[in-house]
Order: structure tokens, then sequence, then C-alpha cells
């Protein structure tokens, strides 16, 4: 019996996306028939590993401790509702060191068609295989380590997608009403000049100086949620800004967008930043709600670490890698339709998997199971 389990998370031909699109197809109604989908959001999660041979073993950032650490790294997406959240997409990030090592690979059992792709790349391609699988939309999450990446967000934009996502302090963009000099003059001969300028006089600035800047009566007390400690709240503002990168090699400025901050009142600074490209007329309290929504797929990933087994794997082959997650969220799509189907009484704790109790039916006495000891071999 523990040999054919094996088999089957190790080395059995299933497809993973065959799997994950089924419990999709199973749990995705449950979800939204009594809220709405509100997001697709992009995550990474790691696992620390010892040793070199593992598949995607190598030292890197590590969120779960915190530092550069000996681990692997999985980018997912998860669809979710302001209640409930599932992951769709789940795929190992094969480090470059990996990546280009024919006999690594050959160990591992690593396809041939897999190369190496950043975090962002590959989050990309998740997005427009769901795309392409028609899956209702939602507004796109991530944080700065995805967010920051100029090009996810031109890409985002050209696949039609909505977003909010985190980025970086340092981040450079055009204040309101600002933006970057025309083009020179044409001069008497040669091309006329067509790429936008900038001088030491006028320059873009950092979303952390932009911030400084404003005035005390700017910003604004928005709540969002209901925590384990009541209502959470903080002090925001958003403005409207155009994003700088690079835009001196452009003929046009980069279009406006809404740049949110939050700045709560405890700090001496400013603590996140967002850009999105959701309408002008969206407002303030459900910008922030999306921008916050991300927290929850933290808690789905405490749970499927800590009670369901995602990083129990101790292989060290690419595809019982990926079996093992995708079994794993099976079995969270499983509890995340039940909670969805029969919610708890109001005031009472979610539903959880290591409280789940199932009532296992009843064995006869004589029953042998098949291929135990004492089953009978005669044919």
């Amino acid at each position: 019996m523990h040999q054919s389990l094996h088999h089957i998370v190790a080395d059995a031909a299933w497809s993973d996306a065959a799997l994950l699109k089924e419990v999709r197809n199973q749990v995705l109604p449950a979800m939204t028939r009594r809220h709405r989908l509100l997001a697709w959001i992009v995550d990474d999660t790691g696992f620390p590993k010892k040793g070199s041979h593992s598949v995607g073993v190598t030292r890197q950032y590590c969120g779960q401790v915190g530092k550069q650490e000996n681990c692997r790294i999985a980018v997912s997406i998860s669809l979710a509702t302001e209640r409930a959240s599932l992951a769709v997409r789940y795929q190992l990030y094969l480090p470059e060191v990996w990546a280009n090592d024919p006999e690594r690979r050959g160990k591992a059992g690593v396809p041939e068609d897999v190369r190496f792709q950043t975090k962002p790349e590959i989050a990309l391609a998740q997005f427009r295989s769901l795309l392409d699988e028609d899956v209702p939309r939602g507004v796109v999450l991530a944080d700065a380590a995805y967010g920051n990446d100029h090009g996810f967000r031109a890409e985002l934009e050209t696949l039609g997608l909505q977003y909010v996502v985190g980025i970086q302090s340092s981040t450079s963009v055009w204040p309101p009403g600002a933006a970057p000099l025309l083009p020179r003059a044409r001069n008497a001969t040669g091309r006329p000049a067509s790429l936008l300028r900038r001088d030491k006089h006028h320059q873009p600035l950092s979303v952390k100086e932009l911030a400084l800047c404003l005035s005390p009566g700017g910003w604004r007390r928005v709540s969002w949620r209901e925590g384990t400690r009541g209502t959470m709240h903080s002090r925001f503002t958003r403005l409207r800004v155009r994003v700088a990168h690079r835009d001196y090699w452009r003929s046009e400025p980069h279009p406006e967008q809404w740049l949110l901050i939050e700045w709560p009142k405890t700090e001496k600074e400013p603590t996140k930043y967002w850009l999105s490209n959701l309408p002008e007329s969206i407002p303030l309290r459900q910008l922030v709600a999306l921008g916050k929504q991300r927290w929850i797929i933290e808690r789905d990933y405490q749970e499927l670490k800590q009670e369901l087994g995602l990083g129990h794997f101790e292989g060290r082959g690419w595809r019982g890698f990926h079996h093992h997650a995708t079994l794993a969220i099976a079995a969270y799509g499983f509890l995340v339709r039940e909670r969805c189907l029969f919610p708890p009484p109001p005031g009472s704790p979610p539903m959880r998997a290591a409280n789940l109790r199932l009532r296992l039916p009843h064995m006869q006495s004589s029953y042998v199971p098949r291929g135990s000891a004492g089953a009978n071999r005669t044919a």
C-alpha cells in the first residue's frame, strides 16, 4: 500500500493541471454563491530544504524564515472572494543554476520544455493560461516583489487585466499635474526630436518623497474589514500620478494611475505603497479593501502548510513536488467548498482542517484488506 501511494505521488503520469481545473470547477461555484469573485492573487511561498539535490533548491530569500536560506520556492495564482480563496495555478520556481545544469535536471526529472523564468514571468504565464480557459476575471493583487517590476505591470495592461500591486518606496513618479518635458523643438536641419525629456529642475519624485510632501489634512482614516481584534483601520491617501520609469525613451508619458499610500498614525513615515490602474471613479475604501485583500493568501498558506502537509514533501523530483502540492490543494479545495456551502453560525470559529471530524464506515470484523498477509492468495 505504501509503495502504491508513493508511486501515485512521486511517479504516476497524471496531470496536475487537469486535477486543479476539476477542483476549481467544483469549488468556484460554491465560493461565488454568496460573494462575487474579487481578485486573482499572485504570491510565492518558500520551503526550507537542506542539501542540493532536491529539485529547485538553492540559497535564496525564503519568506518563511525571513532571510537568505537553502530553500525552494513555488509561485501560485489564487482566485479570491471577500471570504474565501483557492489556488488554481502552482509551479516551482527553477533557479537559473538549476535550469542550466542538464545533469541535475535529468536526475530530478525536470521537463525539457521548462526553462528559466523569473517569478513575475511564471506568474504572467499562469495568467495567460487562466485567460485561455475563460476563468472569470478578478483584479490582480501582488506584493512589491511583483508590482515593482514595470514589465510585469505593463504586461498585465496588455492582457487587459486590472491590478492593485505593491511597490517599493523608491519607485519614481510624476506628481499630480506634472509630466516629463515635451520633445525639443525641431531644428532647421535633421530629424524632429520625439523623446520626452527631463532636466535638473524638472525631475520625478520617489513615492516616499511625494508622501512626505503632503499636508496632514490629506490623510483619511479608512477601515476595510473585521479582524480578530475588531475593525481593521489605518490612514490612507491616494493620488493620480504617472510612473516615470524610463519615460525619456518614450514619445508619450505613461498613463495616469492611482498611487495609494498607507501611513499609520503610530508610524514616523508611510509604510506601504500601491499602484493601480483601476478606474478614476473607484471609491477610496474599495481601493483600500482590494489592496489589503492579499491577507487571505497568508491564511491559505498557513493552513496548507500546518494542517494539510503542503510543506511535508521529502522527495527530490519535479513531478512528485507538483503532485504533492496538487493533492494538498485539492484537500484544501474540499474544505473551502464545505465552508462556503455550510458556513458556521455567526460568532463561531471558521471550519479548519485540524477540527474536521469525518466518520469512517463500519468495517466487518471478517474483512481482510486486499494484498495483506492474511488475504487469500489462491487464484
